[in-house]
């Protein structure tokens, strides 16, 4: 089933049942590999940041690949951008998360993503340049969602616990990264088909726009109303606001 859970520091959740996603597999299921490798990686100095900024410049390569209609050329240079992007946030946790770099981390993603997406439009405007433009626009539904809920929930100190290791609060969805990437490599395996998947995909990622905005909006209201009742017990008897 979809589960979409809130819970604050107050205990106030909001949730949404469904089919659960594939993220929290894929997180348990690739965490030895990333550990073992940050483990290397963190020996030679290397930073998180330098890592989030080398696996995006990696991954852009896909573009002009599949400008030029190389599609498993541009499938290699997905599969080791989203590789790099595990082993970021896996190396910011051991030397320690900082606001600086999960902002660094999702821009970089945000513009990858989309940029995937114009590489498809680029090889085959009249066939692909519709359906990329609704995927991208859908992106924009997710992508909103997902961040005005964070800036959000950091100000009223919504806590996740789904993913409480994540910079950002990550507000689930049918459309999460492991989606995303499966997405992108079925768009490299089957290039002819591209707008239909395209299509799809847009509208799952309305579909979790939708439920996000819907959960969101009652967490939000929810801690809202929480906080306005604890402020009142704060007062002196007789005083008022």
């Amino acid at each position: 089933m979809i589960t979409m859970t809130v819970l604050t520091d107050r205990s106030s959740t909001w949730q949404i049942k469904g089919v659960e996603m594939l993220d929290r597999w894929t997180i348990e299921w690739s965490k030895p590999f990333l550990k073992r490798t940050a483990n290397l990686v963190e020996k030679t100095g290397i930073t998180a940041n330098q890592i989030s900024v080398i696996g995006f410049l990696i991954g852009i390569l896909a573009i002009p690949a599949l400008w030029q209609e190389r599609y498993l050329l541009a499938l290699v240079a997905i599969v080791i951008n989203r590789i790099m992007d595990g082993l970021d946030g896996t190396l910011a946790r051991i030397r320690g998360v900082t606001d600086a770099g999960g902002f660094l981390d999702i821009t970089l993603d945000f513009i990858f993503y989309s940029g995937v997406v114009w590489g498809f439009a680029l090889a085959n405007p009249e066939v692909n340049g519709l359906p990329a433009v609704t995927l991208v626009v859908s992106f924009m539904g997710t992508g909103t969602s997902f961040l005005a809920f964070a800036v959000m929930a950091a100000k009223q100190d919504i806590k996740s616990i789904v993913y409480p290791q994540k910079s950002l609060y990550y507000l689930e969805g049918l459309t999460e990264g492991t989606e995303t990437i499966a997405i992108m490599v079925l768009f490299c395996l089957f290039p002819s088909h591209f707008p239909i998947l395209a299509y799809g995909f847009a509208i799952l990622c309305w579909i979790t726009t939708i439920l996000r905005i819907f959960a969101g909006y009652h967490t939000l209201v929810r801690s809202g109303k929480k906080d306005e009742r604890g402020s009142s017990s704060d007062l002196a008897p007789g005083e008022q606001r």
